[in-house]
């Protein structure tokens, strides 16, 4: 019986070891390429799941029921018939809220500089040290950046390590031509979402997603009041962050992630309580005003 329960021990710390970190749902569409043979939109779709789904992007044993959802959305605009493809690609994650149905969006972005060779049938490389390839730098690069919010959101700055990972990707791929790794490129790129994360300007938005989810979220199934006033205790942070750098790239993010979910959480919530939301939201996401303002009215 002990050899027995030993060599199962063994079997599932081998498991537990080998287990991937990200559960990635991929998905290639070329709606406005013109072609026969779509083929090579298959092959490609296959190559960026095994990718992103084969590789251990964190330190960490990660079993199968807490490998990390996410969904990468590449939209093809631009194929040359050869190995030349233009793009852009939606990246989103999730994570479960304790004691609940329900998933919480963690990160929701838009990249539209998406520009990379690919041969049917080819491996996909990526190294941490140097620049192979734009396809594989960017999917790396958000692999990282789904790590780090993943445990930003259940540690308080838990994914320091993977963004510094992230930024690596982005300063090894500033040695090529392709758009969105260099300041210069737009203010909303992956160089800046980096550099964001990284920057201790943003200490606080980090410290808020940690409170948000544990001590806010996740205690909202069993005590939604409790649950609610942590979080609105917690907003005032929000205007401040905005204050620091309008129009940043991570405050952006968050809140591109976040808004309707935060219009769902006050609309229980008194008249009073509303307002006061409402007014903090306002000031510190103008450009969701509108939804922001359906709070008035519930």
């Amino acid at each position: 019986m002990k050899r027995y329960l030993t060599l199962a021990l063994l079997i599932l710390s081998c498991c537990t070891a080998n287990a991937q970190d990200l559960n990635a749902r991929v998905k290639v569409v070329a709606p406005k390429v013109q072609v026969t043979n779509r083929r090579i939109f298959q092959t490609l779709e296959t190559a960026m799941k095994d990718f992103l789904n084969g590789r251990k992007w964190s330190s960490d044993a990660i079993l199968p029921q807490e490998r990390i959802d996410c969904n990468f959305v590449l939209n093809i605009t631009n194929w040359d018939g050869s190995s030349n493809f233009s793009g852009e690609l939606q990246v989103q994650s999730s994570r479960p809220v304790y004691n609940s149905t329900y998933t919480t969006t963690l990160l929701n972005i838009n990249d539209k500089d998406v520009d990379f060779t690919y041969n049917e049938g080819q491996t996909i490389d990526f190294s941490d040290q140097n620049f192979q390839g734009n396809l594989s730098s960017i999917m790396a690069f958000y692999a990282y950046i789904i790590v780090g919010m993943d445990y930003d959101s259940f540690s308080r700055y838990g994914g320091s390590q993977y963004f510094l990972n992230a930024q690596s990707v982005a300063i090894n791929a500033q040695t090529s031509s392709f758009k969105g790794w260099k300041a210069f490129d737009s203010n909303l790129n992956r160089y800046w979402l980096s550099e964001n994360l990284n920057n201790k300007l943003y200490l606080n938005l980090r410290g808020f997603i940690y409170d948000y989810h544990r001590n806010g979220l996740d205690i909202m199934a069993e005590n939604a009041v409790k649950g609610r006033k942590v979080i609105a205790d917690l907003l005032p942070t929000l205007a401040q962050v905005d204050r620091k750098r309008l129009g940043s790239y991570f405050p952006l993010a968050f809140f591109t992630a976040k808004d309707d979910e935060l219009v769902s959480i006050f609309s229980g919530a008194s008249s009073r309580d509303k307002l006061q939301a409402m007014n903090i939201l306002l000031q510190a996401d103008p450009s969701n005003g509108n939804k922001y303002q359906l709070l008035k009215g519930n």
